[in-house]
C-alpha cells in the first residue's frame, strides 16, 4: 500500500499515538501466536520462518516469557 493511501490524522500527536497502540497490539499478537505455536510443538526454526526472522532472534525475544509461562520447549535432536 503506497504511503499516500494510508489515512493519517492531521494531528501528529494522534497519529503517533496510533502507531504506538498498533505496535503494542502487534507485540501482543506475536507473543500469543508464538506461545500457541510452541505449545503445539513447533520448533524455533518453524516459528522464525513464519515470522520472517532468524531462529536466534525469535529465541532471544521469547524464551524467557515462554519459560515463565510454563511452556514445554522442544530440545534440538
Amino acid at each position: 500500500m503506497p504511503a499516500d493511501d494510508i489515512p493519517v490524522s492531521q494531528e501528529p500527536a494522534d497519529a503517533l499515538a496510533a502507531v504506538v497502540a498498533l505496535r503494542r497490539l502487534a507485540d501482543q499478537l506475536e507473543d500469543a501466536a508464538v506461545e500457541q505455536a510452541m505449545r503445539d510443538g513447533w520448533s524455533w526454526p518453524q516459528v522464525a520462518e513464519a515470522l520472517g526472522v532468524t531462529r536466534q532472534a525469535v529465541h532471544k525475544k521469547h524464551i524467557r516469557r515462554l519459560i515463565d509461562a510454563g511452556v514445554t520447549l522442544r530440545r534440538r535432536q
